[in-house]
């Protein structure tokens, strides 16, 4: 008979994960299973025009989305082409979100491979 194996505590991972990347600052996210899925097309720098078609998701509710993704930190925008990062502005985004391109960052790549 083998032995069971548990699951490390949250507290056991972020001390695997801070040895790992100690220059990274580690933070709890809360992703919705559509962002989550959204977070799948973002490994390449990808236009509003082609998440649209790819998810399938209204207009509307694919900008909340990628607002929320934005505000915790876990893509970013790029505008007016796909080399010039725009830094997120709440009053701002809603003007150029249909015309940005986005990309999951470092922490959004992290926590899509770990969940």
């Amino acid at each position: 008979m083998g032995a069971t194996r548990l699951a490390p505590s949250n507290q056991q991972r972020n001390s695997i994960l801070a040895y790992i990347c100690p220059t990274t600052t580690w933070r709890t996210f809360s992703v919705t299973d559509p962002e989550f899925d959204l977070l799948d097309e973002l490994y390449f720098v990808t236009p509003f025009r082609t998440l649209l078609q790819k998810t399938g998701v209204p207009a509307a509710e694919l900008e909340n989305q990628l607002r929320s993704l934005l505000e915790q930190g876990l893509i970013r925008s790029y505008w007016p082409d796909p080399d010039t990062e725009l830094a997120y502005e709440t009053t701002s985004f809603g003007a150029i979100a249909r015309d940005a391109s986005y990309l999951a960052s470092k922490d959004g790549l992290l926590k899509h491979n770990t969940r």
